[in-house]
Formats: C-alpha cells, sequence, structure tokens
C-alpha cells in the first residue's frame, strides 16, 4: 500500500474549503491515526486564478473533470458541489474511473441511489455518504452497521436546521413567519431563496435517504408527500402551547403490512416527547427498532464544521479499507421493493383552526359534518373573537381519523356561510 491517499475535491465553496483545512491542518493526526497521510491532489474548481483561503499551489486546481477522472494516481473523488447536475455526471464517471467516492450529496443520492450503488459495486469502489443526511450527527454509519441486526419500524426526525430554527423562534416569542424568516436569513442559517427548506424538500431527500438504508427498499421522493412551514400562523403555537404540544417540522416513515409511508410535515408533538425538545439549528433522528426500541441520534446539522466532521469520516473510513482491502459493502445488497402507501391512507388525530360566526349552532353544524365521515372530537375551545364580536376562532382537536376523511370534512365546512375559512389543519403525533 502507498504510504499516501490521494484525494480530489470537486467543489471549494464552505463545506469544501472546511475539508481542505481540515486535511491540512490534521496531517499529523491522520497520519498517525491511519498510518499513512492523506494528500489533496486535484481541486476541481470554475476560476483556477481566484484567491482563496485554503492553503494549497495553485498546481492543484483545475477547471476541467477530465483532469481528475483521468489521473491513475486518485484514489478518493470528494463531491461537494451540491446541486442534481452535474455532480451526479462527475460521481458515476469517478466511479466508472475506479475512484472511491464521498458525498455530501442529499439531492444525489435521494433521486440516484441505487443506480449509484448500483454502478459502484460493479467497479468494486466504494460510496460514502454520512454527510448527506443530518451533518455532524452519525446517522448513515449507524443504521447501516449498529442497526443491521434489527428491524426498522419507523423513522422520526427533525433533519432541517432553518426549518427548526424558525419554528422555535415562533413558539418561544410569538414572532411570525416573515419576522423569523428574515432574521435567519441575516444570521445565514436560511438561503436568499429558502425554498427547499421551508417547502420541506430539503427534509424530503434526506428522508428518502433514511428510509432507503432503513428498510432497505427504494424509494421515489416525487412519491413523498411534503409539506413546508409558511401556512402556520402564530396562533397555531399559542394554542399548541395551552394544549401541551409543540410544533416541529417531522420527516416520519414507517413500514407496516400494507407497505412504506413516508412523510414530512409539521406536526403537534407532546412536549414530553424527545423530539418536542430538539431547538434551534439542531438535528435529531429517532430510530424505532424490534430490538432497541427508540434510539435517539442528536447533534449539529449543516454547516462547514458539521459537514466537514461527516466528510472526514468517510474519508477515514475508505481510507482504512484501502489500507487494509477490505471491499466496499452495497447498503442495498438486500434491497426488497415495497409499496409506498399514499398519505390519504394516513389514520391519524388532527388540529383545526377555523374561523368561524360568532354566533350559536354553528359549532353543532361542524361537529355533524365531522360525524358524517366518521371524525369524532376529543375537545374543543372557542378563543377570542376577532372582527369585533363577527367572527370566533374554534379550535377543534379530532380523535383519530383517516386523512381522505378529513379532508374531505374539511372542503364540507369551508362550504357553510357560518365559515369564512379553516385557517390550518395540522396533524398530531404522541
Amino acid at each position: 500500500m502507498n504510504k499516501q491517499i490521494k484525494v480530489a475535491l470537486l467543489g471549494l465553496g464552505v463545506v469544501g474549503s472546511g475539508v481542505a483545512n481540515a486535511i491540512i491542518t490534521k496531517s499529523e493526526y491522520i497520519k498517525k491515526h491511519l498510518g499513512v497521510s492523506i494528500f489533496i491532489e486535484s481541486v476541481l474548481v470554475r476560476d483556477r486564478r481566484k484567491s482563496r483561503n485554503v492553503l494549497l499551489p495553485n498546481s492543484v486546481y483545475v477547471d476541467s473533470i477530465d483532469d481528475i477522472l483521468d489521473n491513475p494516481e486518485i484514489d478518493v473523488v470528494i463531491e461537494v458541489m451540491g446541486g442534481e447536475n452535474p455532480a451526479l455526471d462527475y460521481i458515476l464517471q469517478s466511479i466508472k474511473k475506479g475512484k472511491n467516492v464521498v458525498t455530501a450529496n442529499k439531492e444525489v443520492i435521494a433521486k440516484h441511489g441505487p443506480e449509484i450503488f448500483a454502478t459502484a459495486n460493479s467497479n468494486g469502489v466504494r460510496v460514502l455518504f454520512e454527510a448527506s443526511v443530518a451533518g455532524g450527527t452519525p446517522i448513515v454509519s449507524p443504521l447501516m452497521r449498529d442497526l443491521v441486526a434489527n428491524d426498522i419500524i419507523s423513522i422520526r426526525a427533525i433533519i432541517n436546521g432553518t426549518t427548526n430554527y424558525i419554528l422555535t423562534k415562533m413558539a418561544k416569542e410569538g414572532l411570525n413567519y416573515k419576522q423569523v424568516l428574515s432574521e435567519a436569513q441575516s444570521l445565514g442559517y436560511a438561503e436568499s431563496d429558502p425554498t427547499n427548506d421551508v417547502e420541506g424538500i430539503d427534509a424530503a431527500y434526506k428522508l428518502a435517504i433514511l428510509s432507503m438504508i432503513g428498510f432497505r427498499s427504494t424509494i421515489n421522493v416525487d412519491d413523498i408527500y411534503t409539506e413546508g412551514i409558511t401556512a402556520l400562523e402564530s396562533n397555531d403555537f399559542k394554542y399548541a402551547s395551552e394544549l401541551g404540544y409543540d410544533i416541529k417540522l417531522l420527516a416520519m416513515s414507517e413500514l407496516n403490512n400494507a407497505g412504506i409511508t413516508a412523510r414530512v410535515h409539521p406536526v403537534f408533538i407532546e412536549q414530553n416527547e424527545m423530539l418536542a425538545n430538539v431547538d434551534g439549528v439542531l438535528n435529531a433522528v429517532e430510530i424505532e427498532t424490534d430490538l432497541t426500541d427508540k434510539v435517539l441520534f442528536h447533534g449539529p446539522g449543516a454547516g462547514s464544521n458539521p459537514t466537514t466532521s461527516a466528510i472526514m469520516a468517510d474519508i477515514f473510513t475508505i481510507s482504512r479499507n484501502l489500507i487494509d482491502n477490505i471491499p466496499m459493502i452495497d447498503p442495498l445488497r438486500f434491497i426488497e421493493t415495497r409499496k409506498l402507501v399514499s398519505i390519504n391512507e394516513l389514520i391519524s388525530k388532527y388540529y383545526l383552526r377555523i374561523e368561524a360566526k360568532n354566533q350559536p349552532g354553528v359549532l353543532g353544524i361542524i361537529a355533524s359534518i365531522l360525524g358524517k365521515y366518521e371524525i369524532s372530537i376529543s375537545s374543543f375551545i372557542q378563543k377570542e373573537a376577532i372582527d369585533g364580536d363577527k367572527y370566533a376562532e374554534l379550535v377543534i382537536m379530532t380523535h383519530e381519523a383517516k386523512e381522505e376523511f378529513i379532508n374531505k370534512a374539511t372542503l364540507d365546512i369551508k362550504d357553510l356561510d357560518t365559515v369564512k375559512d379553516v385557517n390550518n389543519i395540522i396533524r398530531v403525533i404522541g
């Protein structure tokens, strides 16, 4: 075995720079720990002449992927470009050239994981992707290694730091969504275009990866029910607190006889639940299995340092495997085909916030509509009047009901002359 593991970086943004600096500043530790050094052979960038805050010679910068693909000295390609293309193409080309790959790219793994792993398997190389889900919180490796003897029953996760920060601030300070989003953007917690975060898309990518590994099944990310946080209002948080709940954006998947249910949406979660107490930009993944019951992985998510930590762990793993000549393990080697169950089949409790005329008999009419669809009321509160005394907010908590029936009942309630609007519907867990 050579005394060096040679790597190439695809991209040198915030994360790429963090990885490069870690390899450089921790060189003595790496050599002591692995018995070999890790050497940055090439870095793919758009502009080779741009000044960078990384202590690398100009000779390592290349602007063509071919310079990396055609270099037989490179053992590991580290993809930190982000986005679907050209990252997917570069990953597949690297694999076909016999290079191992480390990636933090959730979109690529979520959408194309089976193709990537099959290509890696046929070319005898490794693809690791710990950083693609929860940043600095290890979860991919524990699922594939430490929980391998378990049957996974369910996955519940807070895996988007931006939305968790926004929801925490709305809950604790009574601020509205737009106020907190603006603050999150100024602090660097939210992108200038926050769509992927606040609409739940980022969390859906990560849930697809967790479900793919946990249930050993292909998951089409487009089939995951996805709902963001933009419809939440300060009143929802106020009423949640009064009722003993917090509001979180959860990514959830469960396996039962019907198949896999995978969904991302806000929930009312009881305040004594572990996930209810995960605040700010932190991530948490709760895995329920047949052998361990519930296990919680909790820690930092996005950001340069947490992501660098996960990428470095994958680099170390591949380096050890290369040194000891350990073959790669295909994470989908025992893959099964399972049906993804429609959200309409979901059985859940629900919170409804309805703006209705402040007059006798309105609640009775609403209750009769719910009853028509086999939905029973667990509790209700008539809140303060709106628009003088003309309208009032009704907060209704239901017993378990079918999603399809809740949606039908909501349409009927909205059609009532005495109802101005159904302001929000939130699923309740715990």
